[in-house]
């Protein structure tokens, strides 16, 4: 908090714990009741919030593509890009365009599409964590795809989009799309 009126900047690298901070002061400000014990419950019902609107972004997302069966963890996991950006763009919104344009490219190619959907929406969940976890997001996303037990060609898509040359047509689908 600087000294310019009715303003507060928040910065930070983590965009959870950015949206958590504006929550709670959101919340604070409101009420008007600001002192240690308020603002230690108001941070506490911001990351509650928050967790539903994460959950609620991951279910929304696997619904507009018809994915089914995967573990709750990994869908919070996923609505954590909602609140990631690249240029300007929601990371979650993106996986969603590429996860589309995976389909119709493996439509089109004779490929498997839900595979290809699948590929396309993880491709970058490793974006999610690496703000929290040494590494860089295409190992990262790699690691979280196999710990929740995704085929390799499923996987595989989430080191192919920064490869030079995919070693998989999927692959080569997802970095295209």
């Amino acid at each position: 908090v600087d000294e310019t009126p009715n303003m507060i900047t928040l910065s930070g690298f983590s965009a959870i714990r950015r949206q958590v901070a504006k929550r709670a002061i959101e919340k604070l400000i409101l009420d008007g009741r600001i002192h240690p014990a308020r603002i230690e419950e108001t941070v506490e019902e911001a990351k509650r919030d928050l967790a539903l609107d994460l959950k609620k972004a991951g279910e929304d997302a696997l619904f507009e593509l018809g994915i089914t069966g995967i573990d709750p963890k990994l869908v919070l996991i996923l609505g954590r890009l909602k609140y990631r950006t690249s240029y300007g763009q929601s990371n979650l919104q993106h996986a969603i365009e590429v996860a589309h344009l995976s389909r119709l490219l493996a439509e089109e190619l004779g490929a498997d599409a839900n595979v290809a959907k699948k590929g396309g929406l993880f491709h970058d969940i490793g974006k999610a964590v690496d703000h929290e976890v040494q590494g860089s997001h295409p190992e990262l996303g790699y690691t979280i795809m196999k710990k929740f037990n995704f085929p390799e060609e499923v996987a595989y898509p989430t080191i192919a989009h920064h490869e030079d040359k995919p070693k998989t047509l999927i692959g080569v689908i997802v970095k295209v799309a």
